[in-house]
């Protein structure tokens, strides 16, 4: 069993409670612009089933990645507009 030393401020440890659902979304939109720029630069001999035009400057999977990305951005719009008021 790990004993935690802190100062006796009156405080528990369960007042120190962790929003792990509500931070974990902030995860999403940079996790898939990150595999998608990473899917659009690298393995172009992969167009084994693809369904995108060969003359398409952006593959499938980076498309549905960005897409993706996109489709996770309102927490992040939501914590800026938060930060600027009207």
């Amino acid at each position: 069993m790990a004993v935690l030393a802190t100062k006796r401020t009156g405080v528990s440890l369960r007042a120190w409670k962790v929003d792990v659902p509500g931070w974990l979304r902030f995860a999403a939109a940079p996790t898939f612009a990150l595999m998608g720029g990473i899917s659009a630069v690298s393995s172009p001999g992969m167009i084994i089933c693809t369904s995108a035009m060969p003359w398409s400057p952006i593959n499938d999977m980076a498309l549905m990645y960005l897409l993706m990305a996109i489709f996770h951005l309102s927490p992040w719009l939501t914590l800026v507009s938060a930060r600027f008021p009207r």
